[in-house]
């Protein structure tokens, strides 16, 4: 008898979806098409932001997007210690220092508290950094305004991390409306909100990035004959003008982008939905639940629980391995980036940022994807119950 098996995260592909693609696949453009520009808007549009640079993936677009803000050697970039690692690595491409910032007990995103005292003490040292990347942890928007207050107040780029949140909102309007930042980032990867195959999106509404970010995403070269150093002698002629990347999207992947955006906001009620669904029938249990703020409309692309320790006779890994066994493939986000091997390395070790690290050893990622059932999140919930006893 085979064990159901149920993920923490799975995308949802349709016949449409499917359609999209293989329509791009018997046309003449595969890469560098229409497609890209055509989700490009789409998202732009969708966001209420004026420019929008499709890549590789979210990596590469929070690379450029520090690149574009003009991050070097000697510079700084803060971010939170509860992110996958290419948050912090980004900085760390463009030769820049890395330092963290402690989470919210609440919210797991990056505590404002936090962020003030760590400006006032950086100001009279004179280390302030050039870059901060606040990171939409789950789908919930960080508190972006006060973010951008405190940064505007010393001359500080915002790069909004929201890989978790596109179609989530912060004081009514859509994550990636640049409202409170400089630039915004968001990822496709397959188990994210919408997903095309690989693939990540920044948004800007500031002319002079947007430029940059196209030059860069294709090595540094322009045909653009406002940017040559020359005159172009014909349509052939191109410069390179910047050492830029191959960080290009397909026409592929770009046409299930599209596609999946037709569907966005159904992905999103559906996900609020689940998380509903748990909030309600989890609540006797000795955990704590995700809380929300006011101002936010989570794309509730995770979905955490922290396990009360001290009332329960079992440890976290117990938990972890229990419901695994059972074919619920559960998981753990995240690691904190400062106790990374390469990170201790770098100076900094356990301690440093105690929220995080307290977080993470209490935290558990329940499934929760479009196609999740209400039979099978039944089923989950069944054996937590179970293994919490």
């Amino acid at each position: 008898m085979s064990v159901l098996t149920i993920p923490y995260g799975k995308q949802s592909i349709n016949k449409a979806d499917v359609e999209a693609v293989i329509k791009v696949l018997q046309s003449d453009w595969l890469t560098q098409g229409p497609a890209i520009e055509k989700f490009e808007q789409t998202v732009a549009s969708y966001c209420g932001t004026q420019y929008a640079v499709a890549v590789s993936n979210a990596t590469a677009a929070l690379h450029l997007a520090c690149l574009a803000a003009g991050l070097g050697e000697g510079d700084s970039l803060w971010t939170s210690p509860n992110t996958f690692v290419a948050s912090a690595n980004c900085g760390l491409y463009c030769g820049a220092k890395i330092d963290f910032i402690d989470i919210d007990a609440s919210t797991y995103n990056m505590s404002i508290h936090a962020l003030s005292q760590k400006l006032q003490e950086a100001d009279k040292e004179k280390k302030l950094p050039n870059v901060i990347i606040p990171v939409h942890f789950a789908g919930q928007s960080c508190e972006m305004e006060k973010i951008k207050k405190l940064a505007d107040a010393y001359n500080i780029t915002i790069i909004e991390d929201a890989s978790h949140a596109i179609g989530g909102m912060y004081k009514g309007k859509k994550i990636g409306s640049c409202t409170f930042s400089d630039m915004t980032v968001f990822s496709f990867h397959p188990v994210k909100i919408i997903t095309s195959g690989e693939g990540g999106m920044i948004l800007t509404n500031r002319q002079e990035l947007y430029e940059k970010l196209v030059c860069l995403r294709t090595h540094g070269i322009t045909r653009n004959p406002e940017f040559m150093q020359q005159e172009s002698p014909g349509a052939w002629y191109y410069e390179q003008v910047d050492l830029g990347f191959n960080y290009r999207m397909t026409d592929i992947q770009a046409a299930l982008g599209n596609s999946q955006m037709l569907r966005i906001d159904e992905f999103i009620a559906r996900r609020h939905y689940l998380a509903d669904r748990y909030n309600c029938l989890l609540q006797a249990l000795p955990i704590q639940l995700p809380r929300q703020q006011m101002d936010t409309y989570s794309a509730w692309h995770l979905y955490v629980i922290r396990l009360r320790l001290s009332e329960i006779n079992k440890t976290r890994r117990e938990v972890f391995v229990e419901m695994r066994q059972v074919g619920i493939n559960v998981n753990v986000h995240y690691i904190p980036v400062h106790t990374q091997p390469y990170y201790v390395k770098l100076g900094f070790k356990c301690g440093d940022y105690p929220e995080s690290e307290r977080y993470y050893q209490e935290t558990i990622t329940l499934p929760l994807y479009y196609d999740l059932t209400e039979q099978e999140q039944d089923y989950v919930i069944k054996v937590l119950k179970e293994v919490l006893q």
